[in-house]
């Protein structure tokens, strides 16, 4: 059987500790997203000048509940994180090992296409279990073939929409103030997105520019800017966005 547990993932679990409490309210104030519409949503969590300081998607969990799919070595600082913003809201935020994260890169029965991108194949949610598999290479192969970078590593002190947020889905106009719109909207308003991150072959990779490599797939993720950006080689959903005075 092919293996489809993410065991680089981890869920976080926001529940309330009272039947007042609101924990979809409590994280749309804070995110990239619109957490009280449709879900799964990829989401990002920035600095207040709107750059990137974690990445996820967001899921419904039990009723009242919300679960945060994310890089497993960044979900206790994620906690942590989230725990600063929390003051007296009796909101529990914890880690859940309980629960794994699961994909497979063709649709299937019982999950959710990727929110980011459908191409990335279906994600779902299951009770961890001892001695799964894991794919995560398959799933890093996958994802960096796409063009589509993730994580701490590759996204990390980035503004938002340089990440390419706005194409991946990650990034609501719409929804009101959260951590880091201010800055977010006013490049969206302004047209000036000047950097994007980009999957390159490792050997054209600009080593100062450089966020992340994988010398065992051939592939670095660049950030680089917008007009040093070969267009033949940017990935179909974001060739699409560059205009003819960018690419």
């Amino acid at each position: 059987m092919t293996a489809t547990r993410l065991t680089s993932r981890a869920v976080i679990r926001l529940s309330p500790s009272d039947e007042e409490e609101d924990v979809v309210d409590f994280l749309q104030g804070l995110v990239t997203n619109d957490v009280a519409g449709t879900l799964p949503a990829y989401a990002g969590l920035l600095t207040p000048q709107g750059k990137t300081l974690f990445d996820f998607i967001v899921w419904p969990g039990k009723p009242g509940e919300l679960l945060l799919d994310c890089e497993a070595d960044a979900a206790e600082d994620l906690v942590k994180r989230l725990s600063l913003y929390r003051l007296r809201r009796k909101i529990a935020i914890t880690v859940d090992p309980a629960v794994a994260v699961h994909w497979q890169p063709a649709m299937g029965d019982g999950g959710a296409a990727d929110p980011r991108l459908g191409s990335l194949g279906q994600r779902w949610l299951a009770p961890a279990a001892e001695g799964e598999e894991s794919a995560d290479e398959a799933w890093q192969a996958h994802r960096l073939a796409l063009g589509v970078p993730e994580g701490r590593a590759e996204l990390g002190d980035i503004l938002w929409l340089e990440t390419n947020a706005v194409e991946l889905q990650g990034v609501s106009f719409s929804k009101g103030c959260y951590v880091g719109q201010e800055n977010t909207a006013r490049m969206n308003w302004r047209s000036k997105i000047n950097r994007r991150l980009v999957v390159v072959p490792l050997d054209e990779s600009d080593e100062k520019r450089r966020k992340a490599e994988y010398p065992a797939l051939g592939l670095a993720v660049d950030h680089l800017r917008v007009e040093s950006i070969d267009q033949e080689r940017a990935p179909a959903w974001l060739r699409a966005t560059l205009s003819p005075s960018e690419a």
